[in-house]
């Protein structure tokens, strides 16, 4: 059976139970419950703490997971590596400290630098060539400065209202773009081709829908110009001779304004639907 890591809280445990779900696995029902058997599907779930699954991961304890982009470069597990990005969960790191403070990399050498992410920071910095005094917490490390513990803090970045708030500006290079991620261990598990399969299956479904119209045959090719599908539309006739029903995948985010145009062209009985799953 393959094995598979699951956040057990977080921000990331809803949403990839949710994807795994829309995949075909059973979850579990039981917040409570730490392992669960899937036999129809031939998996096995382990729910840990999001931060360790990198370890679980990387040891080759158990073979693929799915955890943040932040946490497993923070774990600096030879054996982990990021086999797929998920796209949810997405986060920024940034520095920060009192506005005037720091300008660039080149200020933060010797300085000590407060952050949950003791790994991701230290290696980022490394590959920069500065060397600095981290200050590891478990959280809240905005009020690092504040309280006198560090000169500058390494964190998440979502709008900039907590550190504004706490008395920091953001300064330097992005360290990281984070998101939810698959990983795998040190070897390809069987079993993790089908699973990365599915995952992406759900992928395309959230961002795709299907649109079906009615059209004039005579406008067939300036309606594939504005929604052109995967490979090409769906054309299938109609009674009347002179029209065809169309079947053709588009973007979520871009369906309304596709709608707008294929209207205007002359399509009728424009109907959106959305997609369960998906293999492309």
């Amino acid at each position: 059976m393959l094995r598979i890591a699951v956040p057990n809280k977080g921000s990331l445990a809803e949403t990839a139970a949710d994807m795994l779900a829309e995949a075909g696995y059973t979850g579990r029902r039981d917040s409570k419950d730490l392992h669960i058997i899937d036999p129809a599907n031939e998996v096995e779930f382990f729910y840990l703490r999001p931060k360790d699954i990198a370890t679980y991961v990387g040891s080759g304890a158990l073979d693929v997971g799915i955890t943040g982009r932040d946490l497993l470069r923070d774990a600096r597990m030879p054996g982990a590596r990021e086999i797929e990005a998920l796209g949810f969960a997405r986060s920024t790191f940034r520095f920060a400290a009192p506005p005037g403070t720091f300008s660039g990399l080149t200020d933060l050498d010797g300085v000590r630098i407060a952050t949950s992410y003791p790994g991701l920071v230290d290696s980022f910095l490394d590959s920069h060539g500065v060397a600095v005094d981290l200050v590891p917490l478990d959280g809240a490390v905005e009020s690092a400065v504040r309280l006198g513990v560090a000169d500058a803090v390494a964190d998440v970045v979502e709008t900039g209202t907590t550190l504004r708030q706490a008395g920091l500006e953001v300064f330097g290079p992005e360290i990281l773009t984070s998101e939810a991620v698959l990983i795998s261990g040190p070897t390809d598990a069987e079993g993790t081709d089908t699973l990365l399969r599915r995952l992406r299956g759900v992928m395309v479904a959230r961002r795709y829908v299907m649109v079906d119209y009615d059209l004039p045959v005579a406008l067939v090719d300036r309606a594939a110009a504005i929604a052109g599908g995967v490979e090409s539309p769906t054309i299938s006739p109609l009674r009347d001779p002179e029209w065809v029903a169309v079947r053709v995948m588009v973007a979520r985010a871009s369906v309304n304004k596709v709608m707008d145009d294929l209207y205007a062209l002359g399509a009728r009985a424009i109907l959106v639907t959305a997609i369960h799953n998906a293999r492309l």
